[in-house]
């Protein structure tokens, strides 16, 4: 019933973009966060170290995210975002000492795999080809090491840095098939949906302030510090919310959307099944002038510690998946570590590394393993008025932005009845302005 309320229990991506997206249909959402910030592992913050303003965790997204490009047009972020002119990716092989720049044609038919100028240097056209359809091909037990040449120059240069960046989980364990559909639904659009995007000023200036700032002006209440505690039940369907710090009583159709992580779950509603192993990042931020050399923000680096290298206002930061092997160090031994790529890669003194914080979080996102794909539930109603969303259930996609926003839009959809839903499968396409020129992405240089 319109009238009734979504209470919804996690402020992360997936919660409000379930709070957001039922907002514009008009349902009254109450959200429940138990820390004093929205966002989760996707926010902003000032860090008194450095001086400045920094995110949490180095993301970006790219112009095929369409759930994610629309819910940035529904709560008016659209603009917040810096998309890049093309669709380049620049590489830096620190052990070959070779420089490349993946640049991808417009069109659907990949024209850039026949350039040599455009793809990996010493990969055939005909290595691409043969490399995705073993992928399109593989079965729900493969991995991606198991599909592809482990040894070939085009796993080491592109498939497996990708797959350790997107999936959060190393090749040799990594879901083939998982693998596969992020590439087919990457590629649909040919060039025109690998542009970069990347915030202009942080994760929650671009993903969590304009989503509050919309729920709040259609009637939404936002509660940070309530920290859920059980669920109680009567008759099979969910009657009351305890936190830490009271109770909530539901009305007869009120639902709730249960946007937790994964670990969690267990402890409210046992019976749904859940991934239960996780992967860890290290992100770095370092406090440093420095002479841009990418056009797009982001430089990937093969053959280094370092994955990936983000450049913002002053700022180089690194990202570092799938981080088991190191993320047990302390925090100055893996700054030395990382700036050392980073340094090199940007042709700066090694030593001592500059003024610098280390992020780390040893259960970013759940591993994307065959074992671990076959424990994401579906999002549908359960137990009467329970919907359970978040990047980890069955969107199709690994742990990433575009997942989690997708969750909390199909909760939504679970939620309301089909004349309700204006937010669908119909209206994913990208919204056409927000890569056209005067978007256009220049990398900001440091001060």
């Amino acid at each position: 019933m319109t009238n009734s309320t979504i209470h919804i229990i996690g402020a992360g991506l997936a919660g409000l973009s379930a709070a957001a997206h039922l907002a514009a249909a008009g349902r009254k959402v109450a959200l429940y966060e138990a820390a004093a910030q929205a966002g989760g592992r996707c926010r902003s913050y000032h860090d008194r170290e450095l001086g400045c303003r920094i995110d949490n965790g180095n993301h970006l997204m790219l112009t095929c995210n369409t759930a994610a490009l629309f819910y940035l047009e529904l709560i008016g972020a659209e603009r917040t975002m810096a998309v890049a002119p093309r669709a380049l990716f620049p590489f830096a092989d620190l052990q070959g000492g070779k420089r490349w720049k993946l640049a991808m044609n417009e069109g659907k038919i990949p024209w850039w795999i026949f350039n040599p100028a455009a793809r990996v240097p010493e990969s055939r056209a005909p290595d691409y080809l043969k490399d995705i359809s073993r992928l399109l091909r593989a079965g729900p037990l493969q991995t991606v090491a198991g599909v592809l040449n482990a040894e070939s120059v085009l796993f080491r240069r592109l498939w497996s840095p990708l797959c350790v960046s997107i999936m959060n989980t190393q090749a040799a364990e990594a879901s083939a098939r998982l693998f596969a559909h992020v590439l087919r639904e990457a590629f649909a659009e040919g060039g025109r949906g690998l542009h970069v995007l990347l915030p202009r000023e942080g994760l929650s200036e671009s993903l969590v302030d304009p989503a509050l700032k919309f729920i709040g002006t259609r009637g939404g209440k936002v509660h940070f510090g309530r920290r859920l505690r059980a669920l109680e039940k009567a008759n099979d369907e969910i009657r009351r919310l305890v936190f830490a710090d009271g109770a909530v009583e539901l009305a007869r159709w009120d639902w709730v959307v249960l946007a937790v992580p994964p670990w969690n779950i267990a402890e409210f509603v046992p019976r749904i099944p859940a991934p239960d192993a996780a992967r860890g990042i290290v992100n770095a931020h370092f406090r440093v002038p420095y002479k841009s050399i990418s056009e797009t923000g982001v430089t990937g680096v093969i053959g280094g510690t370092v994955e990936w290298v983000f450049e913002k206002e002053g700022l180089l930061s690194t990202t570092t998946s799938a981080a088991e092997k190191i993320i047990d160090r302390d925090a100055e031994a893996l700054a030395m570590l990382l700036w050392k790529d980073a340094a090199k890669l940007y042709g700066l003194p090694e030593t001592p590394p500059p003024p610098h914080r280390v992020v780390k979080e040893k259960r970013a996102t759940f591993a994307a393993t065959p074992g671990q794909i076959i424990r994401r539930p579906k999002i549908e109603a359960r137990s009467g008025n329970l919907v359970v969303c978040g990047d980890w259930t069955a969107t199709g996609l690994p742990s990433t932005i575009e997942g989690a926003v997708r969750s909390g839009r199909e909760a939504a959809t679970a939620i309301l009845p089909p004349a309700e839903r204006r937010f669908g499968r119909g209206v994913e396409s990208a919204p056409i302005h927000l890569w056209k020129n005067e978007h256009f992405y220049t990398p900001r240089r440091a001060k």
